[in-house]
């Protein structure tokens, strides 16, 4: 279970510095990550086993979710953590949600969330001035 949030930099390839407290996790999963885009303009990392259960999940749905399953499924890229836990992102899924340098990685429990450190700080703030979501009416904090 991944939870928490870094802020990191990328370095000038495009590699990810997984913090020390996710790699032992991740390397128990044999290092290997799968990158996908998200719908709200960040990047998902999954923990190649992880990716495999969300895969199949996403593959087995109707044709009307075909789109999706294009962003999901068409952008995904396999990559390996090296041995001193970086992870290179590619250039087209950097692109894609907008990650030039400086990043926020945030555990998501099954996932990484990877989010331009930006374009998450001005969605955040957006999202704490608005209502909180029917769901949490019931909860108790």
């Amino acid at each position: 279970m991944f939870q928490g949030a870094s802020s990191l930099s990328l370095d000038a390839k495009g590699r990810l510095s997984v913090p020390t407290r996710h790699r032992d996790a991740l390397s128990a999963a044999a290092s290997q990550l799968t990158i996908t885009k998200h719908p709200h303009g960040c990047l998902m990392i999954f923990p190649r086993s992880a990716w495999e259960q969300f895969r199949d999940r996403i593959a087995s749905l109707p044709m009307q979710a075909q789109w999706w399953k294009r962003i999901f499924l068409g952008n995904a890229m396999d990559v390996e953590m090296d041995g001193t836990g970086r992870v290179l992102v590619s250039p087209e899924l950097r692109a894609g949600a907008g990650i030039t340098k400086d990043v926020v990685l945030l555990g998501m429990g099954a996932y990484f969330e990877l989010w331009d450190a930006q374009v998450y700080a001005a969605q955040e703030a957006e999202a704490m001035k608005a209502d909180m979501p029917d769901v949490f009416k019931d909860f108790s904090f």
